[in-house]
């Protein structure tokens, strides 16, 4: 992929990069290509869990451990940026867990107190995140927040259980903040990305199953990371400065399907017999 310099001179926080498979690496790599230069964070336990310090170094970035869930880790890490950047034109958030999916609990019978913790990771630490770059002063007017998400958030699938909820808080979120961020200028969008193989990804029972389900309903099959970090980095970008509130689908069409023809054969063919 060429650089086309949609984000030089523009510097930023990337949230939740913890290995090569994550979307926040992809979308870190994509803004880099475009000239960005960013700091990096993720929760103190992705120390062990990951390899951040890798991405660091490829892009020259400083990362700031903190847990999003937590005001004063996050009043810290904006304080640090602004040190390290003065104002910042971006914030990418890719948080989430769903702690009863993890556990293989079901829907039916979850528990509550994981139930909290998953909103809390995966929903309202953007809104905590917002609130603290306000707060700080280092988020630029004009700037550009971006979340990702999953159209588990507008439809049931069953396997996806509590993070269909978180999602949709996000996208609430998204929505809620976007009317009172325009006097700033500032915008903010959810990405609904296809089912992607990513550490999150794999922790849901039935991912492989969701995963091929996607890539046979789609048109142009599921969107990977590396696309989705390129679609990131246009809405990261003055390209889209009137853009805002929005749910984008970069799915390869999946959103927009009813049946695909792959599926509805076999049914006909049972039919016949």
């Amino acid at each position: 992929m060429n650089s086309y310099g949609l984000l030089a001179g523009k510097t930023g926080v990337i949230f939740g990069a913890l290995n090569e498979s994550s979307i926040a690496w992809a979308i870190a790599e994509a803004a880099l290509r475009e000239g960005a230069r960013f700091a990096l964070s993720n929760a103190p336990v992705a120390r062990r869990l990951g390899s951040l310090d890798k991405l660091a170094e490829a892009s020259g970035s400083p990362v700031i451990w903190a847990d999003a869930t937590k005001d004063g880790d996050l009043q810290t890490l904006f304080e640090q940026v602004k040190m390290h950047y003065g104002q910042i034109d971006f914030i990418v958030h890719a948080i989430g867990m769903g702690v009863n999916v993890r556990k293989r609990v079901p829907y039916e019978k979850l528990n509550y107190d994981w139930y909290a913790k998953t909103l809390d990771i995966s929903a309202v630490s953007l809104h905590r995140i917002v609130h603290h770059s306000l707060e700080t002063g280092a988020m630029r007017h004009g700037g550009s927040i971006l979340t990702i998400t999953y159209i588990g958030a507008q439809r049931s699938f069953s396997h996806y259980s509590e993070m269909g909820d978180a999602k949709a808080l996000l996208e609430s979120i998204v929505r809620t903040w976007g009317s009172r961020l325009g006097k700033y200028g500032i915008r903010i969008n959810a990405i609904s990305q296809s089912p992607t193989r990513t550490t999150a990804g794999q922790g849901i029972s039935g991912f492989d199953a969701m995963y091929e389900f996607g890539n046979q309903m789609s048109p142009l099959g599921n969107a990977d990371a590396a696309s989705c970090g390129d679609y990131a980095v246009t809405l990261l970008s003055d390209l889209t400065r009137m853009v805002t509130m929005q749910t984008l689908y970069h799915d390869g069409g999946f959103s927009s399907m009813g049946i695909a023809s792959e599926f509805v054969q076999p049914l006909m063919e049972k039919l016949k017999g």
